[in-house]
């Protein structure tokens, strides 16, 4: 009986620590950062801490704001909508970034990413914009 109870005890242990990201409900979960309903399935993203907190994001620009604004805070995992796949989250240091004119996000940065650059490519073709990496978003938003 002993060895049954510290079985179940351990495999909830490891369940409850699971770090990872976690689905966002959209029209009901609010952006960490600007506080508005999260609705837009195309630019919707999330951290998640090394400890597990999660912060969920309407835009792909309120995360990177709000990692700016806590930079000393350690990032398991950051994730951000699929332009191609609404609502499915990719690894955002992996993505490849579009800023177009045509393409409207819900803060205004006509910011959109893709998990795979040839759709992001296909896209500029059809939208026009400028394509960035994870590192040279980073440098572009800052200026």
């Amino acid at each position: 009986m002993k060895t049954i109870i510290l079985m179940l005890s351990t495999v909830i242990l490891m369940a409850s620590c699971n770090v990872g990201p976690q689905p966002i409900e959209f029209g009901e979960d609010g952006c960490h950062y600007c506080t508005m309903t999260i609705v837009d399935r195309l630019h919707a993203s999330e951290l998640v801490t090394s400890k597990g907190k999660v912060y969920k994001f309407d835009a792909i620009e309120c995360m990177i704001n709000y990692m700016k604004d806590h930079a000393n805070t350690a990032y398991k995992h950051a994730v951000i909508s699929d332009f191609n796949e609404p609502g499915v989250l990719v690894d955002a240091k992996n993505a490849t970034y579009l800023i177009s004119k045509e393409i409207s996000s819900p803060m205004g940065a006509y910011l959109s990413g893709f998990e795979k650059n040839e759709a992001a490519k296909k896209t500029q073709a059809e939208y026009g914009g400028t394509l960035f990496s994870w590192n040279e978003l980073f440098e572009h938003l800052n200026k």
